[in-house]
């Protein structure tokens, strides 16, 4: 355990310790409910020994006049730095930005910033220390073993490393970890365009957050929001969840009223309604197949502009040749149950089935694709209930096709 957290976790009573217990992996709003209660004071020292990814979002949940006497509770500053990363979009590096506490100028001897460092490292977790520029321009970063081996009165630019890496406050997480994945630093300084450091983010919390946003995503396909944990209370559950339900409730009754146009069809040829939830299943799988893999080019950032015709078109052909191949085995086995219920068109409902499975694939592939990125365009996320939507296309082109076709081959 490091300094610093020992020493913000010493700083707290035996409540506060049950309290940072208590929202211990709570979605934010969770914990900001749970710790409302409590001084804005004691807030601040539960929120420092917090998380400080998570720490962030949980302040944000408080009515904005509470936040800065929230934010001034935290020792160091850690509070106003929370404060100036909200400007930066959620999912940045800016978002995960914690105050730089050992920056020194270049002039700055060793035995000074040993001095200095020796009580910071009580009080905080210190990795590197950052050189700048009377004008707060990076232009090196303090290894601390460098310390052991320099004179005390050596100026700490002779030992720093010059021109170091930094990322960006607007950088995605995605981007962050492309860049950083090579390097393995325990934390990275954050500048501006001019080079100004603004700040610091751990290379822990960078993968810690992107892993949960990970995580989070195939929970959003279906309506369970980001924030819901293991923990969170059933009525805040029902309630993130169930407006999703009945969103998929009225897209089953368009499915429904596919089935019930051709209800006329259905009844003449009752072995149709074995052969729907077969052709509603397949297609669906392949829809998800392709949503899947749009999802995640997506979130890895993988996926350009460039290559969203090729995407298209690849889960097209994908969807026509699985269609091909799974429909020619249902036609098969249509073919196998109308022969023994004694129906004289048996070839012909199986080709039906054969046909409506290529199309519906073709259609699900399309659709699994074009879903979450038209959701993207329109601004909303592209994980957010996709599957719902996916489902009732997947659905509607299912029967539609395999119920159209019967109808036109077989309805006198």
């Amino acid at each position: 355990m490091s300094t610093s957290v020992t020493a913000a976790l010493e700083a707290l009573s035996a409540a506060e310790r049950d309290l940072l217990e208590k929202i211990h992996n709570r979605g934010s709003k969770d914990a900001a409910v749970q710790l409302g209660g409590q001084s804005d004071e004691a807030i601040g020292r539960i929120l420092n020994a917090h998380n400080p990814g998570e720490a962030v979002d949980i302040l944000m949940q408080f009515p904005a006049e509470r936040r800065p006497r929230i934010a001034a509770a935290t020792p160091f500053g850690r509070g106003e730095q929370w404060l100036a990363d909200q400007q930066y979009k959620r999912g940045s590096v800016g978002r995960l930005m914690e105050r730089a506490l050992a920056v020194f100028r270049p002039t700055t001897t060793v035995r000074e910033a040993v001095d200095e460092l020796r009580d910071l490292v009580k009080k905080a977790f210190i990795t590197y220390g950052f050189i700048t520029e009377s004008d707060g321009r990076l232009v090196g970063v303090l290894a601390f073993r460098e310390l052991l081996f320099a004179r005390p009165d050596q100026p700490i630019s002779d030992i720093m490393v010059p021109n170091p890496f930094s990322l960006r406050p607007e950088e995605t997480l995605v981007e962050a970890m492309k860049e950083v994945v090579t390097r393995h630093f325990p934390a990275y300084p954050v500048c501006d365009e001019a080079g100004r450091l603004l700040g610091m983010v751990r290379g822990q919390m960078l993968f810690e957050k992107q892993a949960f946003e990970i995580s989070a995503q195939a929970g959003a396909m279906v309506g369970v929001e980001k924030e819901e944990r293991v923990t969170t209370t059933w009525p805040r559950s029902l309630k993130s969840r169930h407006p999703w339900l009945q969103l998929n409730l009225l897209t089953a009754f368009v499915a429904a009223a596919v089935v019930g146009f051709f209800q006329e069809t259905v009844d003449q040829i009752v072995v149709l309604a074995m052969f729907l939830p077969v052709l509603a299943g397949q297609s669906g799988n392949t829809g998800c197949q392709a949503l899947a893999v749009t999802l995640r080019g997506m979130t890895l950032g993988d996926l350009k502009p460039s290559h969203v015709t090729k995407l298209v078109l690849k889960e097209t052909l994908l969807g026509t040749f699985n269609g091909l191949g799974t429909g020619l085995i249902a036609g098969i086995g249509m073919y196998v149950v109308a022969r023994s219920q004694g129906n004289p068109n048996a070839m012909t409902l199986a080709l039906c089935v054969m046909a409506a499975m290529i199309i519906s694939c073709t259609i699900s592939g399309i659709s699994g694709a074009l879903i979450p990125l038209t959701m993207k365009k329109m601004g909303a996320d592209p994980a957010t209930a996709s599957s719902i939507f996916l489902t009732t296309a997947t659905d509607v082109a299912s029967m539609s096709a395999l119920l159209g076709l019967a109808t036109l081959l077989l309805v006198k």
